[in-house]
């Protein structure tokens, strides 16, 4: 079973990477306010802190998003 990664804080230049990758808005309903990143697949079921598995949301979206997984992010190994 691979090791899960661990929860880090972010520099400065990786928030503000994504943040402008993602035009400066939350990737779930568009709004431009209380922004921070997130996981896209959480670090518990698997997800890395690569900057491939980060996205911009908003604080409602990101605490919405704690009971809601986008099965479109769904990885299955073999």
């Amino acid at each position: 079973m691979p090791e899960k990664s661990k929860r880090i804080s972010f520099p400065k230049e990786v928030r503000e990477y994504v943040f402008q990758r993602d035009n400066h808005q939350c990737q779930s309903c568009g709004k431009t306010t209380k922004l921070s990143i997130d996981h896209i697949i959480p670090l518990a079921t698997g997800g890395s802190n690569d900057i491939s598995n980060l996205q911009t949301l908003c604080g409602s979206c990101n605490s919405q998003k704690k009971h809601y997984f986008d099965s479109r992010f769904d990885r299955r190994f073999s």
